[in-house]
């Protein structure tokens, strides 16, 4: 990830809270700062048709800004996003395919010349499960509170009122902020049972397994994610 893109994505969560618990610009500012972020790469490229697309996308965002339009897409990312995710850790558990931790595992290892055994293999493919299943819960939840947000939610703005309703600054903690706060505890904790789990692995602490992790190149993440 380039830096300009890690910086856009952190800035993205905070920026789309702002705009739940503050409105006026703050919305229409963090989808511009959502359409840098995803043209962040073929911009630094020079591609003329990324700069087209950002500009139409600032202009559109300058003619709705004052209208409830902005809110309304900044239900969607936490939806799309863990959705996604989940959608890419579920499919590599079918047929025919290898569970998605369980190339990494192997990629981990045969990069440091160390074999890996069924036991560790099965773990990997029910880690990819576990992670399928946290991401599912975290869609299905975030799609929820979009459509019960009042004001300014999918049924309120269909005019239709929800059996039970959540602020949009409730909506936004959960969906913005702690969605991210559920993920990097799963994965801490995940990261500490595998330890003692299996305590012979080929990296040292969870810094090092960054490292082994962005070692692996791009060429590898890149087919991870086809």
């Amino acid at each position: 990830m380039l830096p300009v893109q890690l910086a856009l994505g952190l800035a993205y969560p905070f920026l789309a809270h702002a705009a739940a618990t503050h409105g006026g610009g703050w919305p229409a500012l963090a989808l511009g700062d959502l359409a840098l972020l995803i043209l962040a790469a073929p911009l630094l490229h020079r591609r003329l048709w990324a700069l087209a697309l950002l500009v139409a996308l600032l202009a559109t965002l300058v003619w709705i800004a004052a209208t409830p339009w902005p809110s309304l897409l900044l239900l969607a990312p936490p939806v799309l996003f863990t959705g996604w995710l989940a959608w890419w850790f579920a499919r590599s558990l079918l047929g025919g395919r290898e569970p998605l931790i369980a190339r990494i595992v192997a990629a981990l290892y045969a990069r440091a010349g160390w074999p890996t055994s069924p036991e560790l293999l099965a773990y990997a493919r029910r880690l990819t499960a576990g992670w399928a299943a946290v991401l599912a819960f975290l869609t299905l939840a975030n799609a929820v509170l979009a459509l019960v947000e009042v004001p300014g939610g999918v049924l309120d703005l269909l005019g239709r009122r929800p059996w039970f309703a959540v602020s949009p600054s409730a909506w936004s903690w959960f969906a913005n902020l702690l969605n991210y706060g559920v993920l990097g505890g799963f994965m801490l904790g995940e990261f500490a049972y595998r330890k003692r789990r299996f305590p012979r692995r080929p990296y040292r602490n969870a810094l090092d397994f960054g490292r082994q992790m962005a070692a692996l190149g791009a060429g590898f993440w890149r087919d991870l994610l086809r």
